[in-house]
């Protein structure tokens, strides 16, 4: 018997290394491919007055994303939560750097052809109650925004981590040698990894971050088999041991699942 539970030990042991070895090697592989992305992100979130989120999405297909092209700034996505009980138009465009989005920004604000749309748009009433802006730096295990292999539609998920003060480096090095990994394994689509830009909120406690799968069903099958994973929980494991508590706080993650618009350069 104890020869029994020996050998069922050592062959756990040999699993979950195997485990953790594929998802560091994939991880390194990845790192090494990918040039650093020095730009500055900015993710906006429109909410829609009640009854304008079409004609706000047809003002952005029809001529808000060019403008933002003529005026230098480059259209990552756009999206539109699953559940869109909020009236919510999300995206995400990249600039080289603070200076240039505040100059593109003001060009953009300038144009008289933007002064025209909105004008236009906004004759029966404004198409926007609030407006969110985060600014965001693409962390160093960044893998970036890509099409689907097939050229298909996916279901994106974006997800918000908080973590205690002090943790962020921890989590990101758990992602940046492990979780990626993993999640690719599973059948995850990695994609841009961000934190905010000092000065922003919680700037130093958190990490914000897409993933794409192909369908909702495909999403719940790969994280159902990703959180029972013998390699991930004992990643999970070693690095709150070594950081001493969870490295996220209670409530700490968020999921929003979103579907991509039909204008979004990325879908």
């Amino acid at each position: 018997m104890a020869t029994l539970r020996t050998m069922t030990k050592h062959l756990t042991t040999a699993l979950l290394a195997a485990g953790l070895s594929f998802a560091a090697a994939t991880a390194a592989a990845t790192a090494e491919d990918k040039p650093t992305d020095t730009r500055v992100y900015e993710l906006r979130t429109y909410h829609a007055e009640p009854g304008k989120l079409d004609a706000l999405m047809a003002r952005f297909r029809d001529h808000t994303t060019r403008l933002f092209a003529k005026h230098g700034m480059t259209n990552i996505a756009y999206w539109v939560p699953v559940d869109n009980k909020d009236n919510l138009l999300i995206y995400l465009l990249a600039y080289p750097d603070r200076a240039a989005r505040d100059a593109s920004w003001a060009k953009f604000q300038a144009d008289e052809d933007w002064k025209k749309v909105a004008a236009a748009s906004e004759k029966d009433g404004r198409l926007v109650n609030k407006a969110d802006q985060l600014f965001l730096t693409a962390t160093d295990f960044s893998q970036g925004f890509s099409a689907a292999g097939d050229g298909s539609e996916r279901l994106f998920e974006m997800r918000t981590y908080t973590t205690p003060a002090g943790k962020l480096a921890a989590l990101h090095s758990r992602f940046r040698d492990h979780t990626r990994g993993l999640f690719s394994h599973h059948g995850i689509t990695n994609l841009g990894y961000f934190q905010p830009l000092a000065g922003q909120p919680a700037a130093g406690e958190t990490l914000l971050y897409f993933l794409a799968h192909k369908d909702a069903a495909a999403a719940q099958k790969s994280w159902d088999a990703f959180r029972a994973d013998p390699a991930w929980l004992a990643v999970k494991q070693a690095s709150e041991d070594a950081a001493g508590s969870s490295l996220t706080v209670p409530d700490g993650v968020k999921s929003v699942f979103l579907k991509p618009t039909d204008f979004s350069p990325v879908k």
